[in-house]
Order: structure tokens, then sequence, then C-alpha cells
């Protein structure tokens, strides 16, 4: 894509309570002052669970948290009852890479139909395909692998499925061609969990300046698709090279009645929405103060459901991987974090030398650590 340009958010205040009373009114700003505190984005140290792995998938089913990790040369569920207990959960293999497919990738979990489907990436080199195992139950009982028939039948990483207006899509990154020149996020139909139908569809391209710090290849990964207030569909993804400390979180927002499948329906925002260093981050969003490299996350939805994606207001549970400052930044050393996310409205993305409207103003996402 041709350089964006990038365009401050815009906030709301927050409104305060009258209390009747000196006492009152001063334990009232006490209280308020503490509650500020505990709340704002960098006043408690990232939550660094014990795991030290990558790429967090993790789902709620009812009151239970089910993640799923590459591990053991294969694939292991996890249950808990919160996503802080998940690293001390015991850790039950549900796939073993017994035909040898390679390199076991990010596996990613979601419920649908009232089964579980477990969707990652095997192979070597630019044999890198998505594969898709199923179940009724969370932690045993899987089918033997299929390799997903993505169209075009290219490298394949990181893919996700999700239902939007009662359709079922599969985003994914990958490469244009069979070489490895730059990471793009593609999106296709699924006619079931397990079955694409039609044409595959460019939606993003790691073409911004702050995208391109790091890269050989250029990368834009680990899409995570999420519904705003407003039901627009959003892909949260990672960019910059996952080897080094700028990684980060950006955002694509669907302008309101946009086609997935029209890359120009797709506004980007400008800039990192969660990462460590100042230079890449929008105007009007912070770096972080305790980790490095925050990315490839994990919303924690309810069945892994977009239709259940939260509301504007709270802050909701979110897990992403990072290195804690002061550690050098290597893949041995990345850990799950348990961190929040919010709606921020009133964001506008801005674009230029491309077809359609040159902004798009909605909801953005606030991530902490």
């Amino acid at each position: 894509m041709p350089p964006l340009t990038g365009s401050p958010p815009s906030g709301t205040g927050r409104p305060s309570r009258r209390l009747r009373g000196a006492v009152a009114a001063l334990l009232s700003g006490a209280l308020a002052a503490f509650l500020l505190l505990v709340s704002s984005p960098g006043a408690a140290r990232a939550d660094q669970t014990a795991l030290r792995a990558a790429d967090p998938s993790v789902i709620r089913v009812g009151a239970t948290y089910v993640s799923v990790q590459s591990t053991g040369g294969g694939i292991a569920v996890r249950q808990a009852a919160s996503t802080a207990a998940l690293a001390a959960a015991p850790a039950r293999q549900v796939w073993s890479d017994t035909r040898d497919r390679g390199e076991v990738w990010a596996p990613e979990i979601v419920r649908d139909g009232g089964r579980y489907y477990i969707y990652f990436t095997a192979g070597r080199g630019a044999a890198h395909r998505m594969y898709v195992i199923s179940s009724t139950t969370a932690d045993s009982g899987y089918t033997a692998e299929t390799k997903l028939a993505l169209p075009d039948d290219k490298w394949a990483i990181d893919g996700a499925l999700f239902t939007f207006e009662g359709q079922r899509w599969f985003v994914w990154s990958g490469w244009a061609g069979d070489t490895n020149v730059e990471q793009n996020l593609y999106i296709a139909r699924m006619s079931s969990p397990t079955a694409p139908t039609g044409a595959r569809y460019v939606i993003s391209q790691p073409r911004e300046s702050w995208e391109r710090v790091v890269g050989n290849p250029f990368i834009n990964e680990s899409p995570e698709p999420i519904r705003d207030p407003n039901g627009q569909l959003h892909i949260a993804y990672s960019a910059n090279g996952s080897w080094s400390d700028q990684y980060c979180l950006a955002d694509l927002r669907l302008r309101a009645g946009g086609d997935p499948t029209y890359v120009w329906d797709w506004y980007k925002s400008n800039g990192c929405l969660f990462g460590s260093h100042r230079a890449t981050m929008m105007a009007g969003w912070d770096p972080t103060l305790y980790v490095d490299g925050p990315g490839h996350h994990s919303f924690v939805l309810l069945d892994g459901d977009i239709a259940t994606s939260p509301p504007a207001g709270p802050r909701f549970p979110l897990m992403f991987h990072a290195v804690a400052k002061g550690t050098p930044y290597s893949w041995e050393n990345r850990h799950w974090y348990t961190g929040t996310f919010c709606w921020w409205g009133g964001t506008t993305y801005s674009r230029a030398n491309v077809p359609g409207p040159t902004s798009d103003t909605g909801w953005s996402l606030k991530f902490f650590e």
C-alpha cells in the first residue's frame, strides 16, 4: 500500500461524582486518585506468566479459560479458572507430529457449533501450510490433522476462523508467491470450519514506514478478528519482525458497510497501538513501560466468537507475548503475559493516494500491560 498519514485520536473525559460533606469529599478524592492510579496504562507492571512461550491463543468457555500452545513437537491444551492460572494448569498433549509435518507454529483455538477447532501451521521453509484438527472436547479426542485447502496454496501461517454477518471467514498471513519477499494478510470465505471456498484476497501489506523498521522480510502477521461496539469488523495484527523488540500490534478497521474482500474498504491505524518504541506509535498512544516487543495477542472471547466481542466502557482480558524490559530480546526469552484492552472511540485512520475516502473515523483499541 502507498504510505499513509497519521491522524491523532480523540477521547472522552470521565465524569466525577459529588459527595456531600467535606470528609466524604476528601475520602472520595483519595479513592478516585487511587483508582486512577491502578487503572492507568502504566500504573501496574505487566503480568508475566510462568509460561516461557509465544503466540498465546485463549478462549473462554463458560467459566473456564482454554489455551492452546505449540510444545514438544505437537500441540497442548490447558484449562483454568482464569487467564493468570493457565500457566500452572496441566498441559495435555492433544496432537503430536507423527507424520513429520515439520515446525509446528502458532495454534489457534475456536469453538464453532459446539466443536473445538485448532488451526496451526506446520512445515519447513517454503512448505509451511495451515492445518486443522477438531474435537467435541477441549483437551482430548482430536481428529488427525487435515491440510486446509487455502486458495492458491501458498506459504501460510497464523490462521484464524471467524464469522461475520452470517458468513464464515478465514484470515491468515502469507506470501503472494513462492518466495519470502513480505508477509501479507489474506482473507477467504469458508463454507464450513474446515473448507475454504472461492479466492483469497489481500487486505493488508507491510508498506507503512512504522511497520518497516525491521524486515527481511517485512511482515503483517498474527491477525486476530474482533467486532467493535458499532458492529464493524477489525483485524488486529502484529507488525515488524518478531525477532526484534520493534514487534507491535496495529489495527485494520473495515469501514461501515464495507466488503471484507476489498482492500480499500480497510483502514489501517496510523502507527502501532501496542508497542515499546514511541517513534512507531500512533499519535495519542504511549509505548509500553515494562515489556518489549508485545505482539501475537489473543482477545480471550467467549468461545472465540467475535459476536461476543466486548462493549464500550470497561477493560477486558488480553493475552500477548513479549520480553521483559532489561532482558535480551530473543525468541527464547518470550513469555505469555496477561493484560487488558478496551475500545477507544472517535479515532481517525487516515491515508493518501489510494482509492476511496482518505479517512475513516470510528472505534480503535487501547491495550494495557
